[in-house]
């Protein structure tokens, strides 16, 4: 008599004794087919897994009673379900209620059509994968593991969402926000060093006076606190002959990308358009500092990112499409659009355009003046990466001058004490070590 056949979901990015206990239990029912959610399945619903799909399926495969190991590319069981028509499906009572209610009702509803039966062993208390993985991202992370974070959310997901940070505290913040919304948890993917925020926490003008020396050292201390992908503002790169040390710099750093745009001359905002006298970089020359700076790394992970400017300075569309052509062929791994529109149509028509050409790569828009704009219709634009470019410090300093008109005025500071943070949750911010 042939061996009941039984199906058991998991994400198992971190193994722990919940993990095995539930495999003991299914293959005391028989053969255990692993169904091991991928990447995209996960991201879908919270954050990458720490570790890739590969490694996750090379530990998994080597777990005493799991007979076959088989990708799970959604939440939902059912593709699966109906592919291997399991006699079982084995899963801890935790996901009665909250974000899998809906489907663990999908597969009891399915597994009736074949008589199969959902088994639920009590979940193992004291044990939480979450808490566990925020243990270890307390620990911190490595350069290399973070280094190749952009590209594996580039590879996950459909949309990423990046905010950008100027500081460790504001680090922090885009580090662990986060909110339940939609049936998954939703925080953002990865941090921005924009020049121009990077500049104006210094008390600078966005003019380039701040030199790389020192916004390594805003690189550093976002690296310390937090783990997630850190995308640099590069500028223009600067000459050709620097830009190659520009990315060996941060690529040893753990820096995932640099963005560098298609401007020479002295750095002056893009927002202030062509009126400050902005001169666009020949593509010639800028596809060359593309194809220099990627021949500068060491290894394929980091991504050196063409912003085109051509919207901004009133070139036009087709020099914009044709520019992006250009820079992709040159080895860019992703093209960033920016335009100073106060609504998205310009940004809609360019995203049109560039879907259709024969060979893209992933495409990033900075929404600052055209913010009415919402995610879901980026992404179906064909957008893969939004950056909110300097939000924390424009919020940030409104509060920090209320608070100084306000002692000011009251010649004391308790008017001010529903505007702060207690002293205790100040002094509690930050883990200790």
């Amino acid at each position: 008599m042939s061996r009941k056949q039984v199906y058991v979901g998991m994400s198992a990015d971190l193994i722990h004794p919940g993990h095995l206990n539930i495999i003991k239990i299914a293959r005391e029912l028989g053969n255990v087919t692993v169904g091991l959610l991928t990447d995209e399945a996960i991201a879908s619903y919270k954050r990458l897994p720490l570790m890739n799909f590969e490694q996750r399926s090379t530990i998994i495969q080597n777990l005493k009673g799991v007979s076959a190991v088989v990708p799970q590319t959604t939440l939902d069981y059912e593709i699966n379900l109906r592919k291997l028509t399991p006699d079982y499906v084995v899963h801890g009572d935790d996901w009665k209620s909250g974000i899998q209610k809906a489907i663990r009702e999908k597969v009891i509803s399915v597994l009736k059509e074949w008589k199969g039966k959902l088994i639920e062993p009590e979940y193992t208390k004291g044990i939480s994968s979450t808490d566990l993985k925020d243990s270890i991202r307390e620990i911190g992370t490595t350069p290399e593991i973070r280094l190749k974070c952009f590209r594996r959310l580039l590879q996950s997901k459909p949309l990423s969402c990046v905010l950008e940070a100027h500081n460790g505290i504001s680090a922090l913040i885009v580090e662990n926000t986060k909110i339940d919304h939609a049936g998954r948890t939703k925080e953002f993917d990865a941090i921005w060093l924009s020049s121009l925020t990077d500049s104006a926490a210094k008390g600078k003008p966005d003019i380039g006076c701040v030199d790389l020396t020192s916004r390594v050292n805003s690189i550093q201390e976002i690296l310390e606190v937090t783990t997630k992908p850190l995308i640099m503002d590069g500028d223009s790169g600067g000459l050709t002959e620097h830009f190659i040390y520009t990315v060996r710099t941060l690529e040893r750093l753990g820096v995932s990308a640099v963005i560098i745009e298609d401007k020479t001359g002295q750095k002056r905002n893009s927002l202030l358009g062509a009126d400050v006298g902005q001169r666009q970089d020949s593509i010639e020359s800028f596809c060359h500092k593309i194809s220099e700076g990627k021949r500068a790394q060491v290894k394929g992970d980091f991504c050196i990112i063409a912003r085109i400017e051509s919207l901004i300075l009133g070139k036009g569309m087709p020099d914009a499409i044709r520019r992006a052509v250009a820079y992709i062929k040159a080895g860019a791994d992703a093209i960033m659009i920016h335009s100073k529109q106060n609504t998205p149509s310009e940004i809609l028509r360019f995203c049109k355009e560039y879907q259709s050409l024969a060979q893209i790569v992933p495409l990033i828009v900075v929404p600052s003046t055209y913010s009415q704009i919402t995610e879901d219709e980026l992404k179906n634009a064909g957008v893969r990466v939004v950056i909110y470019a300097n939000h924390l410090l424009r919020s940030a300093y409104p509060a920090m001058l209320q608070t100084a008109y306000t002692i000011l005025k009251n010649s004391r500071a308790l008017e001010t004490q529903d505007q702060c943070m207690s002293i205790n949750e100040i002094l509690n911010l930050i883990p200790k070590a």
